[in-house]
């Protein structure tokens, strides 16, 4: 007979329920990225979607569509998306390119049935730095004071995004 080895189990004990795969963007043609897995570890990093020279105008989605689907592949299923809201944009060129990653972003999770939010510019840092208009270099240190080396401000966008939805549950809390 195989000896017992958690024998010592408290009565009414409740085990951890397992996290959900929640995956934050800083949408952009360098996206940043930050992945929760269903273990709880967390995972970041940025992804160019800069057409190359002999690329029409769509590839770029197409590559951001074949992206998601690799993530949702390789680390799912996404149960969660939480996206960087962006109101305003200083040029027309981010402003179209962020439009279509959102688009597409959308279409993807509506699809496969995958929650999404946007969550607006100021509460991310205001929420990651104490500042609603802090600069990129701050945002990048407040990752950084977290345990995190971003490599850029789209990464430290991403990990705050993330640090926000799990603290907030999605802004309920």
């Amino acid at each position: 007979m195989a000896d017992t080895t958690l024998s010592g189990v408290e009565p009414g004990a409740t085990l951890n329920p397992p996290s959900r795969t929640i995956l934050a963007l800083d949408l952009g043609t360098t996206t940043g990225w930050a992945l929760r897995g269903h273990d709880g570890l967390i995972t970041t990093g940025t992804v160019c979607f800069r057409p190359g020279r002999f690329d029409g105008g769509g590839m770029r989605y197409l590559r951001f569509t074949n992206w998601l689907s690799e993530i949702d592949r390789l680390s799912g299923p996404v149960e969660a998306i939480w996206f960087e809201e962006v109101r305003r944009h200083a040029g027309t060129d981010a402003a179209h390119v962020y439009g279509g990653l959102m688009a597409t972003l959308t279409a993807w999770a509506e699809l496969r049935g995958v929650p999404y939010e946007g969550v607006p510019v100021g509460t991310i840092k205001r929420h990651a730095t104490g500042k609603g208009n802090a600069p990129k270099h701050a945002m990048i240190d407040a990752a950084r004071a977290r345990g995190f080396s971003p490599a850029d401000d789209n990464e430290a966008d991403a990990i705050a995004i993330l640090m926000w939805a799990i603290e907030t549950k999605g802004g309920v809390a």
